[in-house]
């Protein structure tokens, strides 16, 4: 945005928050901290124009307020204001996590998705079939309790928390170990017989505010029934890049946090070569990831509606389990 859409921008802002109409000098003082040279006649001309465009309405005297086209407005600058926060997420969350490899010490990052502990023992056996065919982010997860919080989601009364392994948690181990990583979009990877075939849709983490693979699930442009039954189906992915010369590390590292639950790489690709028909840039190799937030799509696949939150927050390693105590783990919350 410039200067004068930030303005703009801003104004309705204010006046969504607002409990009651705004005068033109309350506007002044809500939006000093953009700029201490900010006067009322040049603020008043700004309002003349959001007037004219219908995106707010003087009430006379007692201000001004937004209208329902200004509200749309604004979340439509919203979501423009928002591209590329995704992947500014992803960097921060990298940073943020603390596992230590060696002690298997220490948080990893983790989805969240919220959902009812009856439609959660309805699909166990279909999310357990997604874990053992490798579908998912290792082998890992957590249940929590209605109260508890991951990162800004709360389990509401009623509702448990399934918690899976986010594929960026990856990205923070190889990190840690020297290694930085590119993440540039997440998919749809279509499988045949079980192999990766291709991606037939993709989501660049830069030019989107929602993770890509949350939009594919409430889209219902998965198919992990057929992945499992038969291993032809869309799954979840994303497409990473590293230093040409840091292969044996990523492919070394693959081994070690698989070992331990914690990764599925499906394919790492060699310098400059392309992975699946996608390219790689210069003196890069390209590796696919599985998809953290894959077990959740079963349950939408079979008509649950479950509210899912991509890098939710973070949790201690130990608080993970095998997914073969799915069972007892929904039979606790279910009792």
């Amino acid at each position: 945005m410039d200067r004068r859409e930030r303005l703009h921008y801003e104004i309705l802002v204010a006046l969504q928050r607002a409990t009651e109409p705004m005068s033109s000098a309350a506007l002044v003082q809500c939006l000093s901290h953009l700029s201490d040279t900010l006067h009322e006649r040049t603020l008043r001309l700004h309002l003349s124009e959001l007037d004219e465009l219908g995106l707010t309405a003087s009430l006379g005297k007692r201000g001004r307020v937004i209208t329902e086209k200004g509200l749309e407005e604004l979340r439509a600058s919203y979501v423009l204001d928002r591209v590329g926060y995704l992947s500014t997420k992803i960097d921060s969350m990298t940073y943020s996590m603390s596992f230590d490899l060696a002690t298997r010490t220490g948080t990893v990052i983790v989805n969240a998705a919220v959902v009812d502990a009856e439609a959660l023992h309805e699909c166990c056996s279909a999310i357990c079939q997604v874990f053992e065919r490798g579908l998912a982010m290792g082998n890992r997860l957590a249940i929590v309790g209605p109260g508890e919080k991951i990162g800004e989601v709360t389990i509401p009364a009623g509702k448990v928390g399934l918690c899976t392994v986010c594929s960026i948690t990856l990205n923070g181990i190889l990190l840690k170990h020297g290694v930085p990583t590119s993440s540039r979009f997440g998919g749809l990877l279509e499988l045949h017989e079980g192999k990766p075939r291709r991606f037939v849709e993709i989501l660049h983490y830069d030019g989107t505010s929602i993770d890509p693979l949350e939009v594919f699930i409430r889209g219902g442009m998965t198919n992990y029934s057929g992945a499992i039954r038969d291993g032809n189906g869309l799954i979840g992915a994303s497409f990473r890049e590293n230093p040409a010369g840091s292969r044996d590390m990523v492919v070394t590292l693959s081994e070690r946090v698989s070992a331990i639950g914690l990764g599925a790489f499906v394919e790492i690709g060699w310098p400059d070569q392309p992975v699946l028909g996608q390219p790689v840039g210069a003196g890069r190799i390209g590796s696919i990831v599985i998809g953290g937030l894959n077990p959740v799509a079963i349950l939408e696949e079979t008509g649950h509606h479950v509210p899912s939150r991509a890098m939710a927050g973070l949790l201690e390693y130990n608080w993970l389990r095998s997914y073969e105590d799915l069972p007892g783990l929904i039979k606790q919350h279910r009792a």
